[in-house]
């Protein structure tokens, strides 16, 4: 026997309120046409089959959208993803006399469970032992397949991840051979061998009490590292990664165009399918008109910016804890955890954001369903589109504010020696290592990276896994002899199958969804900042590998069957890659700008190197470039109320990161010409990168003329066979 959907329930006694509200659904689908079969056992199950009228009238309405998944033994046959889908929007959309749906029923603990059966045929089967195995990493996806079983959307979105791994395996190589031209330069870079030389260099404390001054080649090792990131290789990557985002997603058009076509879904109407349902479920219905309140979408909005100010706020928390680490860290007892202060405080930190990041997306889930409650949207569409920007809005501030922080605050808004900035008028903010504060930003979205790529994936794997196994333990069938209020019935040959479907774990709506915003956040971390961090993509490319059979696996042999969803497309996400890419070529102009060395070096080069105005040809151009990159501070003008660090060095003085006259500590002209090229560099640089984008978009069509061809030839022979039934009348 074949059965749509089962509704499980807990055993209610005779005349309760639960009881009573379950039969008068049940009634209300037997009204309908639906065939009820009921199991017994430590919970009650119902299985539902739709009487085939409605299918018949889904075919009238849409003329036979499914002819290409028809059986061609039973070409009257709907296909199973339609069935679900048709029974499912039925069940939650019929109404009892109380005016209860089936979504009221089961918040009141009426019903437990709804869901559709993992049924033993072929395409599962073969999922089950080509797909949904570790042991087919490697393997083509078979997407046809995955189509046939779980709908369009989970092939949409499995085509789309085997796309983005693909093609990120370009991404990959070229960020590796930018780390590796990094590692060539770990040594002979002559800014880092100006630090480790610079052994008669002291540098001021770098915070108030009991910070000893230091020599500038002490940090000989993180000069080289940070070199070894930040080099010419960096910018041309951030050039490469700008334009691999816009041909990703323009090869994606066309590879999605290609696949609609061929399942006939080109030119398909989410709309017209909904209100075809609307009307087989209840032939007197009437649409819902579209509404928009000013009012109700300004209270939404300011909601939404209270929301983003409590996680800049949280991020903010993230940087005091920085700063008072930092400098418990500095005065710490422990030899080497003092003088590794500032990187144990940069990695206990990132440590400290992941944690966030855990924490935050459970309660921007809660708020994003709240806002889009308080819109009451029209459809589901609608209602997923606008959760979808509400959860991606709070999950990039929620990932990304602390590295915004780093990448364009740190060590710029600290101010100087004798005039720190400083957090409740105690503790000062962090400095910049004299290279640089870039390596900060690697150490941060590197941590974050692994974190989420190993412990999220083990936690998602295992989970479900762990989850699986106790309620196959404790839900077991077990024989009930009395029941209260209901027939007991005999042994069933579909009992099994029931209560192995329900031992399996739980889906909902927003299960597919889970799984693309995890992507999104991790495309976002492979384009935003890849300046700073060129492995990303080698990390994402690594991940991808094991999370695509992860995704099989669970919902093959883990989950129970989602419910197939029709689409043409992957939705507004395309819209938020779009935005992704934009905000990826603004991101890396920024990190190349601002955060990186590369354009006071070059400043340095161009006007005040060795190599300006004569011809040096055995002098390296920037030479004198550390020298020149710090200032004098006279220790006799630290503030009054400062401890007196130690030993004064010789001279009286102490340099630190900036330029500024050593008089009055005011900006000297070096400032304001980096400061001219870097804005310069930013403007040029983006509108190029963006004029690249735009041309790349243009220049490779969303749709391949062969698919124009096909739409093209199956229109003019859909109007020839309509010519036909035209008679020409006889004069």
């Amino acid at each position: 026997e074949k059965w749509d959907f089962v509704l499980v329930s807990d055993i209610h006694e005779m005349g309760s309120e639960k009881e009573t509200k379950r039969k008068k659904f049940l009634d209300e689908l037997s009204k309908k046409g639906f065939i009820i079969k009921k199991i017994e056992d430590t919970k009650l199950f119902y299985g539902v089959r739709a009487p085939q009228q409605v299918f018949w009238k889904y075919q009238c309405l849409l003329g036979k959208p499914d002819k290409k998944l028809q059986s061609e033994n039973s070409p009257q046959d709907i296909p199973v993803t339609t069935r679900i889908r048709i029974v499912h929007f039925i069940l939650h959309n019929t109404v009892t006399p109380d005016l209860e749906k089936l979504n009221d029923l089961m918040k009141k603990k009426v019903f437990e469970a709804a869901f559709p059966l993992h049924e033993k045929e072929a395409v599962r089967e073969f999922l089950k032992e080509k797909w949904a195995r570790w042991r087919g990493l490697f393997n083509e996806q078979p997407i046809e397949k995955i189509r046939c079983y779980f709908g369009e959307k989970v092939a949409l979105y499995f085509a789309w991840l085997g796309w983005y791994t693909y093609l990120l395996g370009f991404a990959a190589l070229a960020g590796v051979l930018t780390f590796v031209a990094g590692i060539t330069l770990f040594s002979s870079s002559q800014v880092s061998r100006e630090i480790c030389e610079a052994n008669t260099t002291v540098m001021c404390p770098l915070c108030d009490n009991k910070c000893p001054y230091w020599v500038l080649s002490d940090t000989c090792t993180y000069a080289k590292v940070t070199h070894m990131i930040d080099n010419e290789a960096t910018v041309l990557f951030a050039i490469f990664m700008a334009l691999w985002a816009t041909v990703f997603l323009e090869l994606w058009k066309r590879q999605r165009a290609t696949v609609v076509t061929n399942w006939d879904l080109y030119g398909w109407d989410e709309e017209e399918e909904e209100l075809a349902m609307e009307l087989i479920n209840n032939l007197q219905h009437e649409p819902r008109k579209y509404q928009h309140s000013y009012f109700r979408s300004t209270i939404v909005l300011l909601l939404v910016l209270l929301m983003i100010t409590v996680l800049i706020g949280i991020a903010h928390a993230l940087v005091i804890y920085r700063v008072i680490a930092r400098a418990l860290f500095a005065q710490s007892s422990l030899g080497l955890l003092r003088e590794q202060a500032d990187t144990v405080a940069v990695m206990t930190g990132a440590v400290l954001h992941y944690i966030t990041i855990v924490i935050m997306t459970k309660i921007n889930r809660r708020v994003a369903l709240f806002l889009c409650n308080l819109e009451k949207p029209r459809t589901f569409s609608q209602r997923e589109n606008n959760f979808t920007m509400k959860i991606f809005t709070f999950q990039f501030f929620t990932n990304f504010s602390s590295l915004i922080y780093i990448a364009f605050f740190l060590g710029r808004i600290n101010g100087r020696p004798g005039h720190y900035v400083r957090i409740a008028g105690r503790w000062r903010l962090e400095e910049c290592h004299p290279s640089g504060c870039i390596t900060d930003l690697f150490i941060q979205m590197a941590i974050i990276m692994l974190l989420k790529q190993t412990i999220s994936n083990v936690m998602e794997y295992l989970i479900p896994w762990i989850s699986h196994k106790l309620r196959k333990k404790h839900k077991h069938p077990q024989k009930r002899s009395i029941i209260l209020g209901e027939e007991e019935e005999a042994e069933d040959p579909c009992k099994r199958q029931w209560l192995s479907n329900y031992e399996l774990n739980e889906v909902n709506v927003f299960s597919l969804f889970n799984e693309f915003l995890e992507m999104i956040i991790q495309y976002s971390f492979t384009t935003i900042f890849v300046a700073a961090f060129p492995l990303a993509p080698l990390l994402a490319f690594l991940n991808n590998l094991f999370e695509i059979h992860l995704d099989a696996i669970k919902m093959v042999r883990l989950h129970r069957r989602m419910v197939p969803r029709r689409a043409n497309d992957i939705g507004i996400w395309l819209q938020v890659l779009e935005a992704i890419g934009i905000l990826a070529v603004i991101g890396n102009g920024l990190v190349i700008a601002i955060t990186s060395d590369f354009i006071p070096m070059q400043v340095y080069k161009y006007m005040y190197s060795p190599c300006v105005g004569e011809n040096h040809t055995n002098v390296d151009c920037s030479t004198g470039y550390i020298n020149h990159s710090l200032s004098v501070f006279r220790i006799r003008d630290f503030e009054p109320d400062m401890e007196e660090p130690g030993l004064a060095p010789t001279g009286l003085c102490c340099r630190y990161r900036d330029y500024r006259h050593a008089d009055d500590y005011t900006y000297t002209i070096q400032f304001w010409h980096i400061f001219a090229a870097r804005l310069a560099f930013l403007i040029i640089f983006e509108h190029v990168a963006l004029c690249v984008k735009l041309i790349a978009a243009w220049y490779i069509p969303d749709v391949p003329q062969k698919v124009k061809n096909k739409l093209l030839f199956r229109k003019h022979a859909d109007l020839r066979k309509e010519l036909r039934w035209v008679m020409p009348q006889k004069v």
